[in-house]
């Protein structure tokens, strides 16, 4: 039986994953704290932020009497505990969904996360710059990704008419695309869905120019 204790979200403003977790949460409803962790002052590798995430990274989630990382689990225990319909009842389905969101999660994003885009400039002395490794690979991921949306599983979101765990995906990444000056104009499915998702208030209110870096 979930818990109706306070749900604590300890997170950094532009976060993509710290802002999947946000979407999901307003989903649901589910009221919840912000408690920042400043990446930019490396407030992540802290002893404080270090004895919840062992990784050093965010969101972490506190919810259920538990401690909860890495933003797809976290979605999935959504899922799973609130029934919150993220994931199709069909394995085929799930099969998809999983799919899509990964493209993004662990493809695009992890290669964009700014500590490796940092080390690439230093490594490269320079000869590497970060807006243009940003472009290339986020432009390179969206490219296998609008692709894949040709599938005739999609419908007015990623995958039929309700939004599953790759919408709550894609919405971080179409904000990072358009901060990094990446064209969403040569990826027309993605650029439809993500209007179609930017619409909704639970989007809405989790948008980063909603937040604030220190809150």
């Amino acid at each position: 039986m979930p818990s109706s204790a306070l749900i604590v979200l300890h997170d950094y403003w532009r976060s993509s994953s710290a802002y999947r977790v946000r979407i999901a949460l307003n989903l649901l409803g589910l009221p919840y704290e912000r408690r920042a962790v400043d990446l930019p002052r490396g407030e992540q590798t802290g002893p404080e932020n270090l004895a919840r995430n062992p990784q050093g990274l965010v969101p972490t989630l506190e919810i259920d009497g538990l401690r909860l990382t890495q933003s797809l689990a976290i979605l999935e225990y959504l899922d799973e505990t609130r029934h919150a319909g993220f994931l199709p009842v069909d394995a085929p389905g799930r099969a998809r969904v999983r799919t899509l969101a990964l493209a993004v999660a662990a493809e695009i994003q992890p290669v964009c996360n700014l500590r490796v885009a940092h080390h690439a400039v230093q490594a490269s002395r320079g000869a590497i710059a970060q807006e243009a490794w940003m472009r290339h690979f986020i432009a390179l991921g969206l490219q296998g990704l609008e692709a894949m949306l040709a599938d005739g599983s999609t419908g007015r979101f990623c995958h039929g008419d309700r939004i599953t765990l790759p919408d709550i995906c894609l919405v971080p990444q179409i904000y990072h695309a358009e901060r990094w000056g990446v064209a969403l104009a040569d990826y027309p499915r993605i650029a439809a869905i993500g209007s179609r998702l930017a619409e909704l208030p639970p989007v809405v209110v989790a948008h980063p120019d909603r937040m604030t870096p220190t809150a």
